[in-house]
């Protein structure tokens, strides 16, 4: 999942998005109101943590605008301001939630969750397709109760691909979910990947769509195999 950190102290923004990165998430972060902008452009991001006091535009400007024009990301706002007042004033304006610094980063990832969940239209925290179920919160992939160990990139890959079962992905898509700006990707980086869940998995579970890409299929379409 690719989340797009919009906070200019250079402390609290290192420091969420190594913890971020460390969680699994692949984490873009921009210091001003006018990156922020910038970096949507791309429609890579899934969720947004927004800090209220930046240069340029103010978090608030940027959030209403975004939902005057429709945005529908998620928006966590990540802030000092810690006021009902301005509380209310960040969900009115079309905060998703909101986060009063110093937090947390458990905490932190928990309400990510939470909010992606939402976004899903899920009600429990656990995906499963068939036998096979991925806990977003622990880590932690059975197939058949049987625990399988994945890495980091195999995780977030296969989170990916569960998250919409039988609806591929293409490569692009995989690339852009998995890997931020400045991380070098090997041109056979997700051909990699997706050969270890297969191996790990067994190929059933990771389909090629032809000239479209990868999906996890749906349960009826694995009773068809």
């Amino acid at each position: 999942m690719r989340l797009l950190l919009v906070e200019d102290d250079p402390m609290i923004g290192a420091s969420v998005q190594r913890g971020l990165k460390l969680n699994g998430y692949t984490v873009d972060w921009v210091r001003d109101g006018d990156a922020a902008e910038l970096a949507l452009s791309s429609e890579v991001h899934e969720l947004i943590l927004l800090d209220l006091g930046l240069p340029r535009k103010s978090g608030l400007e940027l959030l209403a605008a975004w939902r005057r024009k429709g945005m529908s990301l998620p928006v966590l706002v990540i802030t000092a301001r810690d006021s009902v007042a301005d509380r209310v004033k960040g969900l009115d304006v079309g905060a998703d939630d909101y986060l009063v610094k110093p937090f947390d980063l458990d905490e932190l990832s928990a309400r990510v969750r939470a909010l992606m969940r939402r976004k899903s239209g899920r009600a429990t925290p656990v995906i499963e397709v068939g036998t096979l179920s991925l806990d977003p919160a622990s880590h932690a992939v059975t197939q058949g109760g049987n625990p399988v160990t994945l890495s980091k990139r195999e995780f977030s890959l296969l989170h990916a691909l569960m998250k919409q079962p039988g609806a591929p992905l293409s490569r692009a898509q995989i690339e852009e979910s998995l890997y931020g700006w400045n991380e070098e990707i090997e041109s056979n980086a997700v051909e990699v990947h997706i050969h270890s869940l297969r191996r790990k998995l067994g190929a059933e579970w990771i389909r090629n769509v032809r000239g479209v890409g990868y999906m996890v299929p749906n349960p009826e379409q694995a009773m068809k195999s």
